[in-house]
């Protein structure tokens, strides 16, 4: 029932419907916690406070974050997915140990219980806050993505990473920055992106 309704969320923020998104949340937030910050730090506290025993926690993020890397997240190509998923929580391979990022290809058919999930500006919210801007990072700047097949490749691996986590998850939005300090890293794109977050019901912290 929690991983049904789960996916029906993720399908319902994903698909622009942030008020169907909401009902579910109120559903289901009480055994499978979903919270947004704009905190890094509060992220990985909350996440470790979260496992007990052999339980699992991680970072995720898209392979096209590539504008998290000011916020010390750095999504590699390659990672020893092996140890990531299975090596005790002290070795630095380990997810728990929240150093090494795993992308939606490492992560496709897995599963932790626990996420993190950075939310860059490769995908964002369009000017009217109404649906999805698709973007992938080209050299020193964000370059639209066009053709259907881009956008919904993008838009299925968010879906693959806010589907990961079997017992509760916290999205992280970056701030940004003033547009004259970093262009790339624009704050009114992070802002539109938390703000739907908070209109599909999703508690901060």
């Amino acid at each position: 029932f929690r991983a049904d309704k789960q996916c029906q969320f993720v399908d319902s923020l994903l698909d622009n419907d942030a008020e169907k998104a909401k009902e579910i949340y109120q559903l289901i937030s009480e055994k499978y916690p979903i919270f947004v910050t704009r905190d890094y730090e509060r992220a990985k506290s909350w996440v470790k406070a979260q496992v007990r025993g052999s339980q699992r926690c991680g970072v995720l993020a898209c392979s096209s974050a590539q504008r998290l890397k000011p916020e010390g997240i750095y999504v590699p190509t390659e990672i020893d997915v092996k140890n990531w998923f299975l090596a005790p929580s002290d070795d630095l391979r380990s997810s728990n140990m929240l150093e090494v990022v795993a992308s939606e290809f490492k992560v496709q058919g897995l599963e932790i219980d626990w996420a993190i999930v950075c939310w860059d500006a490769d995908l964002r919210r369009t000017a009217t806050g109404t649906d999805w801007d698709y973007y992938s990072f080209r050299g020193t700047k964000w370059q639209r993505r066009n053709p259907p097949e881009l956008k919904r490749y993008l838009l299925n691996s968010y879906r693959v990473l806010l589907t990961r986590a079997r017992q509760g998850m916290v999205l992280f939005v970056p701030k940004g920055v003033d547009p004259e300090e970093d262009s790339t890293r624009d704050s009114k794109y992070y802002d539109s992106i938390y703000d739907y977050l908070l209109s599909c019901g999703i508690q901060t912290f």
